[in-house]
């Protein structure tokens, strides 16, 4: 745990009381019990928020608590409560400028709620990245700079379950108690590094990917891992029994990978593909508990799977043109770019990928003069300059 001296310094430097104890938090899961949040939001210009998922424990994934620390006032609202109504908040928290870790799924579960999207924010998590920290989840950020050690079995929990236990509360308290100082320590660092512009581009980005969403479902999400390796009978049995598991999912209301994982799907169509016969299909699955109860529906899956004209199938979708294979000087083209981004990335001391990821190389090297629309201003001006896009 942070010494005392440490912890008295860091008030005295931040200028606000850190602690390495659960702050005090007020319970909004009744009707009319949002008129506290709402009139501490309109008397502060930021808020720190968070948000508690059950998309390990359901098939669709839904947002179970909001964590907000509005000045020194911490709110956990239950979203799962009935009867709340919601609007009014999320027309005062699209005005305020949010201080958030690991934004992008949290930003996306919010889109789908209400199509919320926040006028400015800054992420820790992508300050952490920008500034080469080895570690950049937020309990490993929390307990080197503040001495705070989070329950890790809250990132475990089941938000859906009703009661919350005071645990847990607890646990989802301190996710944003400490985000307004741990900003002010990244922010300063940033700064002295001339990256504040650079984490404005990334957090701008963030927004926006946010307001996105998830990518609706399409009838080729069935076409998971190394289905493109099949031919025959493995793809019609792929087809049946991803659809099968996803059947099986919705009505035991639990995320498919807890039915069946991919791996053995992927396993019983290769299996298929190989000539193998039902019985010899089946003898490599084991569902373990549920076992009995859905292995017959599997096996009818199997054996539709095997009876199914794989030309009756729906067809792979056409091929990207951002996808199409590079030529030999675009390949070598894009080896000298990743020798560029690698050097200056090694020189920033951050993960290269934080410039340009494998797929935005290739889409540079194909059309070098499009790299302004490829990646965000700060990246592009780190490798325009350099060898490799001079000589393009």
């Amino acid at each position: 745990m942070i010494s005392r001296f440490l912890l008295s310094g860091l008030r005295r430097f931040l200028g606000k009381t850190v602690t390495t104890r659960p702050p005090s938090y007020q319970l909004l899961d009744q009707p009319g019990s949002l008129e506290p949040l709402l009139a501490a939001l309109e008397r502060v210009k930021e808020v720190s928020l968070d948000t508690e998922a059950d998309n390990m424990f359901h098939y669709r994934t839904r947002v179970c608590l909001m964590q907000f620390l509005v000045g020194e006032e911490v709110f956990l609202l239950d979203l799962l409560a009935p009867n709340l109504k919601l609007d009014p908040l999320w027309k005062v928290l699209a005005k305020k400028h949010l201080i958030m870790h690991g934004s992008d799924f949290d930003l996306r579960l919010l889109h789908d709620l209400c199509r919320f999207q926040p006028q400015s924010l800054f992420d820790t998590m992508l300050a952490a990245q920008l500034l080469g920290r080895s570690r950049i989840g937020l309990a490993s950020l929390l307990e080197e700079n503040f001495g705070v050690e989070l329950d890790k079995n809250g990132q475990k929990a089941n938000w859906s379950r009703r009661p919350i236990t005071p645990k847990l509360l607890d646990y989802a308290s301190l996710d944003v108690w400490h985000l307004p100082a741990l900003r002010d320590i990244l922010a300063k660092e940033i700064e002295k590094r001339g990256r504040t512009d650079w984490l404005d581009q990334q957090c701008r980005a963030q927004i926006q990917n946010g307001f996105e969403g998830f990518a609706p479902a399409t009838e080729n999400d069935w076409r998971i891992g190394r289905s493109e390796r099949l031919r025959g009978p493995g793809l019609g049995v792929l087809h049946a029994v991803w659809h099968w598991r996803e059947a099986q999912a919705q009505r035991l209301d639990t995320p498919p990978f807890k039915v069946c994982g991919n791996a053995l799907v992927l396993k019983i169509a290769e299996t298929a593909d190989s000539g193998a016969t039902e019985t010899e299909i089946l003898a490599q699955v084991h569902l373990g508990k549920r076992h009995d109860r859905i292995f017959p529906s599997l096996a009818a899956a199997v054996r539709a799977g095997l009876a199914r004209d794989p030309k009756t199938l729906p067809r792979r979708p056409g091929r990207d043109p951002n996808h199409v294979s590079l030529t030999q000087s675009e390949i070598e083209l894009q080896e000298r770019i990743r020798a560029d981004r690698d050097r200056i990335a090694t020189a920033l001391g951050f993960e290269a990928t934080l410039i340009a990821n494998r797929s935005q190389l290739a889409q540079i090297a194909r059309a070098p003069s499009k790299i302004d629309e490829i990646l965000l201003p700060w990246q592009a001006g780190l490798l325009k300059d350099e060898p490799a896009l001079r000589e393009a």
